[in-house]
């Protein structure tokens, strides 16, 4: 094995050096014009991200989660409404949808891609349903075709929860764009990152876009104009200006993740480590936010204290599906969603950010092995 050393989980320090100089220069232009929210910094990110993603709109807010419950409301959905989306994900899915005033109906994924079932979701489908939240969970797209066809027989809407997945391409498509709405997270160690909470929304639909942006600050799109109850949720100029800088640095920093997930399958498969641990199934337009392997044989857990005490920051995603959570057991779910359930239970992440060397990854497997041997 290697020299001890450590390898973080996510190291956004080795990112400052390419972006630092430029933040600085940005962040000294808002202090002198005082100009904190909204308006001239944000107006310009809104527009950059939107051209990348290629769609029409982008509307900053203050967070993902808020992201999510602003398209929610945008799109009409309230109380008596249910809106479908994958056990699978982070809390802040299904916790928008309660905060719309709207009841959360859980349903599993597929062990391959981890992404939501879409024969499970049909099979959800009730005549109250009004929307279907597809999580591009770890930065894998969702292939949306059989989404977007059921959705359309049904009349019910696609919300792409793209949190995770920034720069994803599906199809020739970037995620976000191809939904009626699509939300991000911009939390510091997303694949772009603020120095701070903040979101957006996306979309290409002009009603939908004005709706989200009155929502957003208290009813209105002008001084004293409240047309709608709404709620505070504007991104500041501080995150705008830093979102703006790193965006140009995106498709090169997902490649450098594309680059070191193959690199760790191509060391498990030469230690020989594949019956006893498996990575991420392969997608050209995967974005590894986060690097998921399992560790099947109940092992999980012994594999990751020793990652830890060898030094590899080395994590969960999530150790318990939404279901089993305290906030949702009163939906009675367990035992029902099986594959979210096993997968809880072996899912194991990696370190992964862009500024990775040939060194970490070696380190990594080295200690992954020893890890496997011991468990």
């Amino acid at each position: 094995m290697s020299a001890h050393k450590t390898v973080p989980f996510v190291d956004l320090s080795a990112q400052m050096p390419t972006v630092r100089a430029e933040i600085e220069q940005r962040f000294a232009k808002i202090i002198d014009t005082t100009s904190f929210i909204l308006r001239e910094h944000c107006d310009a990110f809104e527009e950059e991200f939107a051209d990348y993603l290629g769609t029409r709109h982008a509307i900053g807010v203050g967070n993902g989660t808020d992201a999510l419950v602003v398209a929610l409301k945008a799109l009409g959905v309230g109380p008596g409404d249910e809106v479908i989306t994958a056990a699978n994900s982070f809390i802040a899915t299904a916790e928008a949808i309660v905060l719309a005033g709207a009841a959360p109906v859980l349903v599993d994924v597929d062990p391959v891609t981890f992404n939501l079932d879409s024969e499970l979701v049909a099979e959800a489908v009730t005549s109250r349903t009004v929307a279907v939240i597809p999580v591009h969970l770890y930065g894998r797209p969702v292939d949306l075709s059989p989404l977007l066809a059921l959705a359309e027989r049904h009349g019910f809407a696609v919300l792409e929860d793209s949190a995770q997945a920034h720069g994803a391409v599906q199809e020739g498509h970037r995620v976000a764009s191809v939904g009626a709405l699509g939300c991000f997270s911009f939390y510091p160690t997303k694949n772009l990152g603020a120095f701070g909470d903040a979101g957006a929304i996306v979309t290409g639909d002009d009603a939908l876009a004005e709706r989200a942006r009155k929502l957003r600050d208290h009813g209105g799109t002008a001084a004293d104009e409240h047309l709608v109850a709404a709620q505070n949720s504007r991104m500041d100029s501080l995150q705008a200006a830093v979102l703006s800088v790193k965006l140009p640095h995106l498709d090169e920093w997902n490649a450098q993740r594309r680059q070191h997930a193959a690199g760790y399958a191509r060391r498990v498969a030469e230690r020989g480590l594949t019956d006893r641990i498996r990575v991420p199934a392969e997608h050209s337009g995967h974005v590894h936010h986060i690097y998921v392997t399992r560790v099947p044989g109940g092992r999980r857990d012994a594999v990751l204290a020793a990652l830890r005490k060898a030094g590899v920051g080395a994590g969960v995603h999530y150790p318990r599906p939404i279901h089993l959570t305290e906030a949702f057991a009163h939906l009675d779910l367990a035992g029902r969603l099986p594959v979210s359930e096993r997968l809880a239970g072996e899912i194991l992440s990696l370190p992964m950010y862009p500024q990775l060397t040939e060194d970490d990854l070696d380190y990594v497997v080295d200690c992954l092995a020893a890890a496997l041997d011991a468990a």
